[in-house]
């Protein structure tokens, strides 16, 4: 049986080592719970001293997986409001990972606190620890966890992170709800369509066909379409698909994002969710971060890589450039044009009035109404545009079929 090594604190504050023989470091853990200890450092005897040992398992780990696991965001947001309740009534970080870490749920889930709670069982500082799964705990995550411990306030930080990720959440919700039915429409009205073309406008030409006599142009167009998606239907699907293959790569790179952020800030009322949805991110996340005592400029670093877009968080970064610590921020991010007046007019009276993130947390109220404001007038305007040109599309389809049916009709003399 494995014999560990073992650093705790007891329940009198006392520091007390020495070792056990268990079946694994789980098992290890439990032990030193029932001798009512808190671990300090646990390793199994003949392993490397904590920290090279945490840097060898994670150079091992970053080897075998090529990459790292990820936690679903709503699994991180129940950790992080779990391990914030029992932070906050007493418990102890390395213990409270460790509860955890026993719970029945899922595997990746599982795989990552355990992780997470071996690390800092060794020494190592849990936002630290954090930093092996960037994929799971972005940077603005693992700040704020830093700063939590350089105040004494760990549970305080992660009950804001908390916040702030259920309204990112929602936001992001709204704008795909409310872009749902308008995807269902188009979606039946494009199927409607091909369908037409494909199965019934043939049964009509092969009547034309038979009666003969010159047909309308309107209809001599739709069987030319009709033909082209029989013949070449394969052939349109497979250009469609590279087409759209190739431009998702290109969305994926920088040129690309921005590009696409660049359109989004240019359209009509898809700019005005785009800001809304953007500044009140921006707003959100510097408010959490500076309420937490993150600095300035660092808080601005984190806000750029976290607004969502990139040409607004090259304007971010400008202006970040352009501030010093102690400086206002109001007037850099208003001389590059890109944030409204209201918004930079909210900032510096925040800044002079000394409550900055009062100021920030009022600034995202007001953009998360404009964005609930600005998806309303798209969905109200999407939904009748959609409808009227599927519309058009099979009213087109109908009228061709009738003019050659009257065109024929006549010349029969019926």
């Amino acid at each position: 049986m494995p014999t560990f090594n073992y650093i705790a604190r007891s329940a009198a504050g006392k520091r007390v080592d020495g070792t056990l023989d268990a079946a694994d470091r789980n098992n290890a853990m439990l032990m030193l719970q029932q001798m009512e200890c808190t671990p300090l450092s646990l390793n199994q005897a003949g392993e490397v001293p904590s920290k090279h040992a945490s840097l060898k398992t994670r150079f091992k780990f970053n080897l075998s997986t090529g990459h790292t696991a990820r936690m679903k965001p709503r699994a991180m947001l129940l950790f992080s409001r779990e391990m914030a309740d029992l932070l906050a009534s007493g418990m102890t970080l390395g213990r409270a990972l460790h509860t955890l870490a026993r719970r029945d749920s899922e595997s990746t889930y599982k795989a990552i606190v355990s992780r997470l709670r071996d690390e800092v069982v060794q020494g190592s500082a849990l936002s630290d620890a954090l930093r092996i799964y960037p994929d799971t705990f972005p940077q603005l995550y693992v700040s704020m966890v830093r700063a939590g411990e350089a105040s004494g306030a760990l549970a305080d930080a992660l009950t804001g992170l908390c916040i702030h990720y259920e309204r990112v959440q929602q936001a992001r919700g709204k704008v795909v709800q409310a872009m749902i039915y308008p995807a269902i429409v188009l979606a039946v009205g494009v199927l409607s369509v091909v369908g037409l073309m494909i199965f019934i406008v043939p049964k009509f030409s092969t009547i034309f066909d038979e009666l003969g006599g010159a047909m309308p142009l309107p209809t001599r167009i739709l069987m030319g379409i009709s033909n082209g998606l029989i013949d070449y239907g394969w052939l349109i699907l497979l250009i469609l698909f590279g087409a759209g293959v190739a431009f998702r790569q290109y969305l994926r790179t920088a040129d690309g994002q921005k590009w696409l952020d660049g359109q989004q800030l240019k359209m009509p009322v898809v700019s005005k969710i785009a800001r809304a949805n953007a500044f009140a991110h921006f707003a959100r996340t510097l408010e959490t971060l500076i309420r937490n005592g993150v600095p300035i400029l660092k808080a601005l670093t984190i806000s750029e890589e976290t607004v969502g877009n990139s040409v607004i968080a090259a304007e971010i970064a400008d202006a970040r450039a352009r501030v010093t610590d102690g400086s206002s921020i109001a007037g850099p991010l208003a001389a590059g044009g890109v944030f409204p007046e209201l918004l930079t007019d909210m900032l510096a009276v925040g800044e002079e009035t000394g409550d900055l993130p009062g100021a920030l947390s009022q600034i995202a109220r007001r953009y998360d109404e404009e964005l609930d404001f600005s998806i309303k007038i798209l969905t109200t305007v999407m939904e009748p545009v959609l409808i009227l040109g599927v519309a058009l599309i099979i009213g087109f389809v109908a009228i061709s079929m009738l003019m050659a049916v009257f065109d024929l009709t006549s010349g029969l003399g019926v």
